[in-house]
């Protein structure tokens, strides 16, 4: 295979929520002897398996997948802590041998892999996180963030307004440097061979999966898996638990809103999300090879693989 001979190789699958990336990366990872690193913050956090479509327990036994309940929803994973634990899995893939794919959609940690992101480590001040964290309360969290806008628009527009602790993060970091968050981040060049893989479908057919994926997590018992967290004590503000689908059910478990209106808002929310992705990984980016999921799709990313075309190998010069 020619991508035994690069320094470093990596697969990159990326894509829109529901779009098919667990199932097809399996395949591909089965196929060309691979290990799956994820790369979806939703998955980190124990208990947390139906609103966050977890690939099952057979699933996870075809290949190795790693990054998957590696911490309890109350111990949140910074994205210092993600980038790190990455690098070190990857570099131990290449160790064994093995093809790693770095599978997901969040685009932040993505980005912060490829990219070879240089992440400032700001000592948190708990007197400043306070005052931002009561501010945020008295004026709402969308005109919180738009006080984010107002300064760092390109951190901002990587935020989600419902995400408060992330929000307070990049202002407290502001306020203590005086730069902007997004500035902070340099970008040293990758340190892998690369192959990014888009996967996307039409935006009608996307949203049909959505919505029918969100009815199965509610008949396979989404509503049990939050009463379950709740009775484990954990806060219903802790950032885990501001995810799409939970913040939703942990509302009608109080009586704040029907089961029909979180399920409305858990379909008009993720269609946001998925809106949000694309700002991440552009379907003009000349660097990602972009497959409509079809019968055809396997194959035809497998004879990408097995070619020589489309790798980017490591830039030296950046180094």
């Amino acid at each position: 295979m020619p991508w035994r001979n690069l320094q470093s190789p990596l697969i990159v699958i990326l894509g829109p929520t529901a779009v098919g990336k667990t199932e097809i990366s399996i395949q591909l990872a089965e196929q060309f002897d691979g290990e799956i690193v994820s790369a979806d913050s939703r998955l980190f956090y124990t208990g947390m398996d139906i609103g966050t479509a977890k690939p099952s327990q057979a699933d996870l036994a075809r290949v190795p997948h790693h990054l998957i309940d590696v911490t309890s929803p109350d111990h949140p994973w910074s994205l210092v802590d993600y980038k790190s634990a990455a690098e070190k899995i990857i570099c131990e893939i290449h160790a064994r041998g093995k093809l790693p794919f770095l599978v997901g959609g969040t685009g932040q940690y993505i980005q912060a892999v490829l990219e070879n992101w240089s992440i400032p480590i700001q000592a948190p001040d708990p007197r400043l996180r306070s005052v931002l964290t009561k501010w945020a309360a008295e004026i709402g969290a969308d005109e919180f963030h738009n006080k984010l806008s107002q300064m760092d628009p390109v951190a901002a527009e990587n935020i989600q307004a419902s995400n408060v602790r992330r929000t307070v993060r990049a202002l407290e970091v502001i306020f203590h440097t005086g730069k902007r968050f997004s500035d902070q981040r340099n970008r040293k060049g990758s340190q892998y061979s690369l192959l990014k893989i888009g996967l996307r479908r039409p935006r009608p057919e996307l949203y049909q999966r959505i919505d029918e994926r969100i009815q199965k997590m509610i008949q396979d018992g989404l509503i049990d898996e939050v009463r379950n967290l709740i009775a484990l004590d954990y806060n219903r503000n802790l950032p885990a638990l501001s995810a799409i689908g939970y913040r939703e059910i942990i509302a009608t478990l109080n009586g704040e809103m029907t089961l029909e209106e979180a399920i409305a808002k858990i379909k008009r929310m993720t269609r946001v999300f998925v809106r949000r992705q694309a700002n991440w990984f552009k379907e003009s980016d000349p660097a990602i090879h972009w497959f409509t999921v079809n019968e055809n799709t396997i194959k035809d990313i497998s004879r990408l693989i097995s070619s020589a075309r489309g790798w980017i190998e490591i830039d030296h010069s950046a180094e």
